[in-house]
């Protein structure tokens, strides 16, 4: 095992806590920690991923109704790293496109956060990009804000399966201006991916 992966492994074990949730971006905590934002489409796995990566149950809310997330919700990982939960996108049962008030309220974030390191853009391994998580990159793209694609919930495909939808969507991000050139495919369940995560998300920590 390599010393950067004890040390990731090491980082994502210390404490992590809730700092505070903002509806607005009037809300927003002091910038003091690098922050990596997670965002994704409506149950798209992007709590039960927060909290495998910390080891904690309960650390972000799981809820089985689209759009219970609607604040910016911040973790503070150690005193190294700023975990910040963003609302999902398409929570509306007809919603196919991102909503002008999501669409706002990211946007404010994204250009208000002069220490936002990365975007973790979850995609469900089981539909890989769909029209509404093109829009998402678009709007990352004309943030020129920097989004690492993460695959989730891995474990419902086959290996076969995996490689192909993994394939398909590094072929798509590649055409993105803003897209991150690695592809990390992850399982909260069955732990796939999270140390590869860790790395990433560990050189982007305050040192």
């Amino acid at each position: 095992m390599s010393g950067a992966l004890v040390y990731a492994r090491k980082l994502f074990g210390q404490n992590c806590e809730f700092v505070c949730g903002a509806p607005s971006v009037e809300n927003l905590p002091p910038q003091t920690l690098p922050e990596i934002a997670f965002v994704g489409r409506s149950n798209v796995g992007k709590s039960s991923l927060l909290n495998a990566l910390v080891n904690r149950r309960m650390l972000a809310r799981v809820s089985n109704t689209p759009g219970r997330t609607r604040e910016i919700n911040f973790f503070r990982l150690a005193d190294t790293l700023m975990l910040v939960d963003l609302p999902g996108y398409g929570y509306a049962r007809a919603s196919k496109s991102l909503t002008a008030e999501w669409q706002s309220q990211i946007t404010a974030y994204l250009t208000a956060r002069a220490n936002l390191r990365r975007v973790a853009l979850l995609i469900d391994a089981r539909r890989g990009i769909m029209p509404i998580d093109r829009e998402a990159m678009a709007l990352l793209d004309r943030a020129a804000v920097s989004y690492l694609p993460v695959l989730t919930k891995t474990d419902k495909l086959k290996p076969s399966e995996r490689a192909e939808i993994t394939a398909r969507v590094a072929a798509e991000t590649a055409t993105h201006a803003a897209a991150y050139p690695e592809i990390v495919a992850t399982s909260a369940e069955k732990g796939d991916g999270l140390d590869a995560l860790k790395l990433h998300l560990t050189a982007l920590a305050r040192p």
